[in-house]
């Protein structure tokens, strides 16, 4: 059976392959498919594009746009971006300078917890344009501070952490209205991660259906079987599609594995091939 991953991040925003590596590990791992969806940027789309070509796995130009709700963030996945996406370009400037002036205060909040951090240690950190948390938290590994990532996070970084501070993110219809206007396939990505309740998620998927929301992210790494069952009824009463994908970060997330996340993650190809109809039907390109 072909198998085929929708959802995966490089050096470019916060994982720490490179798209050229990624999408050769794609191939190695006897992926059709692959979709490159870094937070924020898609600077690695033209690199992953030029190696699809020479590994023979098809690439799927994608991002991920964080977005506020009163119970957290929430992800949105575009996938099948044009080329031209200067109508996102601005929008995804203006994010990354919010987050780095964020990444500034959380370095001054470390400091002064008493930790030697400094910014340019972040940015040497960090090899993509979109710099984040979890390049923060890889500092403080290296520097002995923490023991691995999840306790940068649960210690320093994460929602009740010493240093946390909050990020500016798009609202959600304004994320899923930006994508459609490109064209591109919009995905709700990981729905059941979120402490949230059935009503509270019925209603936010009105309001991504409402403008344009085209698929669920059903199948992920750190979705159950009963998450899964739960999305795929909630894309077959709101005429969606499925789409799915390991959430992979390379290092950052080093027991989620490319194409099969923790191991028994298996997007067939046939949710890839579904994707590609809807949008011939729509005459979107593919």
């Amino acid at each position: 059976m072909k198998l085929v991953d929708l959802h995966t991040h490089t050096q470019a925003s916060d994982g720490t392959t490179s798209p050229g590596d990624l999408v050769r590990q794609a191939q190695e791992c006897g992926l059709a498919a692959v979709a490159v969806t870094d937070h924020d940027t898609v600077s690695g789309l033209a690199e992953a594009q030029a190696a699809g070509k020479e590994y023979g796995v098809e690439v799927v130009r994608g991002c991920e746009l964080s977005t506020s709700t009163d119970m957290g963030e929430m992800h949105i996945l575009g996938l099948w971006l044009p080329d031209d996406v200067s109508l996102l370009q601005g929008k995804l400037e203006y994010l990354r300078r919010k987050r780095g002036e964020r990444n500034g205060r959380i370095v001054e909040k470390l400091q002064g917890l008493g930790i030697d951090i400094s910014m340019d240690e972040v940015l040497e950190e960090a090899r993509g344009e979109c710099v984040g948390r979890p390049h923060i938290a890889a500092v403080l590994m290296r520097k002995g501070v923490v023991k691995d990532i999840g306790t940068a996070f649960k210690e320093y970084l994460g929602y009740y952490g010493k240093a946390y501070l909050p990020k500016e993110v798009l609202q959600p219809e304004d994320a899923v209205r930006l994508l459609c206007e490109l064209g591109a396939t919009v995905s709700w990505a990981h729905p059941m991660l979120s402490t949230t309740n059935a009503e509270w998620r019925e209603a936010f998927l009105r309001r991504l259906v409402d403008n344009g929301l085209s698929a669920i992210e059903a199948y992920h790494s750190e979705h159950s079987a009963a998450d899964i069952r739960a999305c795929v009824d909630m894309a077959r009463r709101y005429g969606l599609a499925l789409s799915g994908g390991s959430d992979y970060h390379g290092a950052n997330k080093p027991k989620i594995r490319l194409g099969v996340g923790y191991g028994s993650l298996r997007v067939p190809y046939d949710v890839f091939e579904t994707l590609r109809t809807r949008r011939a039907r729509q005459g979107l390109s593919v």
